[in-house]
């Protein structure tokens, strides 16, 4: 069989049998299109797939690029030798390029306060903005997770959320106060978004009632900014999330509790979520240590 038509039967999969988004999918085919591009009908062996690694360093892609390409070449040719269409593996030897692990862009708790507090929390959808902002805070979630839950998701009276993370798994993550309070403010404007049955489908909504996109929450993110004085390039869903687990470190949550809030499947990924200021570090080291003070 071709590699091209082993290449769609991977794909597939992906989605069906290892419950990846059909994004990520979306994803991988660009890698292999360009990967079966390079190959050019030649058959793959270790020396060309280091060669297209070696390529893909010599014109500057970034090494996080770079490794996710090899990931969908690995999951290509391990799919192949799997399902019998192949006998050897061309990638089983070649080197995953090292990535640098980067700080990430958390905002401080002044910051955070500000954000949240630009919406103006009166109009229907300013209700729907404050509740937004207040939830990704809140629990950390990655802006999938949020467009993807569902009001039965929401259980206020216990104060939690099921979240639906990456490869299906769920998790229950606490709301606090804030948050719980400014969703019940916004689930009392669900008939103005002109919904007939407000006890299931998406709990963010557009003004014609439809589910919030990621676009949606994006851009009610960069008018907060706007309006708070933080640069909008500064702050996006993600940097939330960050913020939000850096601070739980800060507060003293321990990583493993970090862990399981973000969904995390390693710890190592936590550690690189939640680098600490080195104010607060200096703040630690001074309290903690015998001779720091």
């Amino acid at each position: 069989m071709k590699l091209e038509m082993i290449a769609e039967d991977y794909l597939g999969s992906i989605v069906v049998e290892e419950g990846h988004s059909p994004r990520t999918a979306d994803a991988y085919r660009g890698d292999l299109v360009h990967y079966l591009g390079f190959l050019d009908g030649r058959r793959s062996t270790q020396e060309l797939v280091a060669s297209y690694i070696e390529g893909l360093q010599g014109v500057g892609l970034a090494p996080s690029s770079i490794k996710r390409r090899l990931a969908a070449l690995r999951g290509l040719h391990r799919h192949a030798v799997r399902e019998g269409f192949r006998t050897e593996d061309p990638t089983a030897q070649v080197p995953t390029p090292k990535v640098g692990k980067s700080l990430p862009k958390a905002l401080t708790i002044d910051e955070v306060g500000a954000l949240l507090g630009s919406v103006d929390g009166v109009t229907p959808m300013g209700k729907r903005d404050s509740a937004l902002l207040e939830f990704l805070y809140a629990t950390g979630a990655r802006v999938s997770e949020a467009v993807s839950c569902d009001l039965l998701d929401l259980n206020l009276d216990e104060r939690t959320v099921l979240l639906t993370g990456k490869g299906n798994k769920q998790r229950l993550v606490p709301l606090g106060s804030y948050a719980v309070a400014a969703i019940n403010e916004y689930l009392e404007t669900l008939s103005f978004l002109r919904l007939k049955a407000s006890a299931s489908g998406a709990l963010f909504r557009n003004a014609r009632g439809g589910r919030l996109t990621r676009q949606g929450m994006w851009g009610i993110l960069k008018k907060a900014a706007e309006i708070s004085g933080i640069p909008p390039e500064r702050v996006s869903p993600h940097v939330l999330r960050h913020s939000a687990a850096t601070h739980m470190v800060e507060g003293g949550a321990d990583l493993r509790t970090v862990q399981t809030l973000l969904g995390h499947a390693s710890i190592s990924t936590t550690q690189i979520y939640t680098r600490v200021s080195p104010e607060h570090l200096y703040e630690v080291y001074v309290t903690a240590h015998p001779r720091g003070r």
